[in-house]
C-alpha cells in the first residue's frame, strides 16, 4: 500500500514535520510493508515559511520587526525568484506571547511587525508578497500593519488565508478566535465593537469595505486590512498543495493521511485538512484524519471527503495524556489505524 502522509502542525505541540515523522513512525510499526511518502504541509498559519522553503528552496531571510507585544522579534521569510512569502505567526504569533500574559494583551497585540516585513520584502526587490494568515496573537483588524503600510508604494499583495471567516459577527475574528488568544466574553465584545468601528474607518479611508469577504477575519482581521489595501486572496492550503506537488503524490497513492491539532467545524471552513481531502477525492483516494481532538461528525467529515477521523485524546484516554507526549501518542494512534488499513 502506498500512503501519503500530509499533516498540518498540531497547535503548539508539533510542527508539521514533527507530526509527519510521528505518523510515519507509527504507520511503519502497524504496516511495515507500506510505502510512505512524507509531505508536511501548512495552510498559511504556523509552518508556512518552513514548508514552502522545503518545497521551493529559495532564500530564507530574517528581519527584526515589532512583535505582537511591541518588543523586537526576529521573523523569518522566504524569497523565491521575485516572490516573497511571509508568515504572520513569525511576526505576530500567539507563541510569542506567554500564556499567562494573553488575557492582559489580547486587546493590544499588534500586527505592526507584519507590515514591517512587507516593506522589508519590498526593499529586496520582491514584486509579489504573499502573506500567510494564521496563528496570530492579534485581533487588531490589521490596524498595526496598515499603520506601517499606509501611503507606501507596495508590491502586489496576496493574502493566503487559513480560514474563510468574515471580520465581524458570530463567525468573525473576535467571536471565534478571540477566546483562543485570551479574550473573555467581555473582551470579545469590546474587540467586536472596536473592529466594527475600524471597518467603518477603513471603508472611508480606502474606499473598500471587505469586512464580509471570506478570509477577512483571518489572523485577527489582518486579512481585512490586506484586502482593504487591494490584496488578492488565495487559499493557503491550495497554494501549498501546488508548491509541494501534493496532487502528484496523491495520484500515485492508495491512501492519504492528514491531520491537525483539532479537527472541528473551523477545519471545514477552508483549512488545510479540507484541502488535502479535496485532493484525495479528486483522485478517488480515501483520506484519513488523525487529530489531537475530533469534534466533527462522520457525516460532516464525509461531506468534505474525509473517510475516517481519529482522535489521539480519545485513543489514549485524555487530552492531558495526549499533550504530555504528543509525538509518542500520535505515533501510537497511527500504528493502530495502520493495522486497520494494512
Amino acid at each position: 500500500m502506498r500512503v501519503v502522509i500530509a499533516p498540518d502542525c498540531f497547535g503548539g505541540t508539533l510542527t508539521a514535520a514533527q507530526a509527519t515523522d510521528a505518523i510515519a513512525t507509527g504507520w511503519r510499526r502497524g504496516a511495515p510493508r507500506a510505502l510512505l511518502t512524507r509531505c508536511p504541509l501548512a495552510d498559511g498559519g504556523p509552518g508556512f515559511v518552513d514548508v514552502l522553503h522545503a518545497a521551493l528552496d529559495g532564500d530564507l531571510r530574517a528581519d527584526t520587526v515589532t512583535g505582537p507585544l511591541g518588543t523586537p522579534v526576529e521573523a523569518r521569510w522566504l524569497l523565491h525568484d521575485d516572490t516573497a512569502y511571509l508568515e504572520t505567526a513569525e511576526a505576530a504569533g500567539l507563541h510569542l506571547v506567554p500564556p499567562d500574559r494573553r488575557a492582559a494583551t489580547c486587546e493590544s497585540a499588534t500586527t505592526r511587525g507584519v507590515g514591517e516585513l512587507v516593506l522589508a520584502a519590498r526593499d529586496t526587490g520582491a514584486e509579489t508578497v504573499v502573506v500567510g494568515l494564521g496563528g496570530s496573537a492579534t485581533t487588531d483588524g490589521g490596524a498595526g500593519a496598515l499603520a506601517v503600510l499606509d501611503g507606501q508604494s507596495l508590491p502586489r499583495l496576496i493574502a493566503a488565508t487559513d480560514v474563510a471567516n468574515p471580520l465581524l459577527g458570530t463567525h468573525g475574528a473576535a467571536a471565534v478566535f478571540g477566546p483562543q488568544k485570551g479574550a473573555d466574553p467581555a473582551a470579545v465584545e469590546r474587540l467586536e465593537t472596536r473592529l466594527a468601528a475600524w471597518a467603518d474607518e477603513v471603508a472611508t479611508r480606502y474606499g473598500r469595505d471587505p469586512r464580509a469577504d471570506p478570509g477577512a477575519g483571518a489572523a485577527g482581521g489582518l486579512g481585512f486590512g490586506l484586502l482593504a489595501l487591494g490584496a488578492g486572496v488565495v487559499s493557503g492550503a491550495t497554494l501549498v498543495r501546488a508548491a509541494t506537488g501534493l496532487d502528484e503524490a496523491v495520484a500515485r497513492a492508495d491512501l492519504v493521511v492528514t491531520g491537525e491539532g483539532s479537527f472541528d467545524w473551523q477545519s471545514l471552513r477552508g483549512k488545510l485538512v479540507t484541502g488535502v481531502a479535496a485532493a484525495a477525492a479528486e483522485h478517488g483516494v480515501p483520506c484519513v484524519v488523525l487529530a489531537g481532538q475530533v469534534s466533527v461528525g462522520r457525516r460532516q467529515a464525509g461531506s468534505v471527503g474525509v473517510s475516517e477521523a481519529h482522535a489521539v485524546a480519545e485513543y489514549v484516554g485524555s487530552v492531558e495524556k495526549a499533550v504530555a507526549d504528543p509525538a509518542g501518542t500520535l505515533a501510537d494512534l497511527a500504528e493502530h489505524v495502520a493495522r486497520q488499513w494494512a
